[in-house]
């Protein structure tokens, strides 16, 4: 008995970030600071410049065509947009705010983060440094 119980709540743990509800208000945000460049915490990735504000639209369209990614929130006409991206192996969402903030300079800024755990391993940089990347490329 009580070994399914301990399956059934494993289940349930795991079960969970795939069906948590998502709060877009929650993460609908801009990234603390506005330093510019690249910063990275433990579960974050954080990166903005001055010289890309136009490309908020083109790396929209970009995001959208990532796999396992839909928006949540906001649209280029507000200026910001937050999608979510599901793990491949396991759903857990990771959120991405873009938006264009700023008065002097005005920056575009690419906010990247897990919803869960304490490290996402460096998959939130990984993913905007793709999305960049592309930008650079066409």
């Amino acid at each position: 008995m009580l070994a399914w119980i301990i399956v059934i709540a494993l289940l349930a743990l795991l079960a969970y970030p795939r069906i948590a509800p998502i709060n877009a208000a929650r993460w609908h945000t801009q990234a603390p600071g506005e330093q510019l460049g690249e910063t990275a915490g433990a579960n974050s990735v954080i990166w903005r410049s001055a010289s890309d504000v136009d490309k908020l639209s083109q790396l929209d369209r970009i995001i959208r065509q990532t796999p396992r990614t839909k928006v949540i929130a906001g649209s280029v006409a507000e200026g910001q947009i937050t999608y979510v991206t599901r793990t491949a192996t396991m759903g857990y969402p990771d959120f991405t705010t873009i938006g264009v903030y700023g008065e002097n300079p005005r920056y575009l800024e690419v906010y990247g983060r897990a919803w869960f755990g304490s490290s996402d391993f460096g998959v939130n940089a990984k993913r905007v440094e793709g999305w960049l990347a592309e930008i650079k490329a066409r």
